[in-house]
């Protein structure tokens, strides 16, 4: 399990790109790349890292669930993910 502060970084990750999403794509299309520098960095897309919404591992990570790997046997196996089963032939 990933640590708290992990997680609480790469959520405000987000947040600073949701917020700065729009003036960014402004300065790109006009070319202010002295403004663009100027921003803050983790408003950056670039810097974003999938992380499991559960238990916060950066790897193995299923983007189709937003969860990763392990978490998603364990919900499959309790029936808690709608059709998905184990595969048989």
């Amino acid at each position: 399990m990933a640590k708290e502060s992990m997680k609480a970084r790469e959520k405000k990750r987000q947040e600073l790109v949701a917020k700065y999403a729009k003036k960014r794509e402004q300065l790109k299309k006009e070319g202010k790349w002295e403004e663009l520098q100027k921003m803050p960095r983790n408003s950056s897309k670039v810097r974003l890292h999938n992380r499991c919404g559960i238990s916060g591992r950066p790897k193995g990570y299923m983007r189709y669930f937003g969860i990763s790997r392990i978490e998603f046997r364990k919900m499959a196996s309790m029936g808690l993910l709608p059709g998905v089963k184990k595969a048989s032939w």
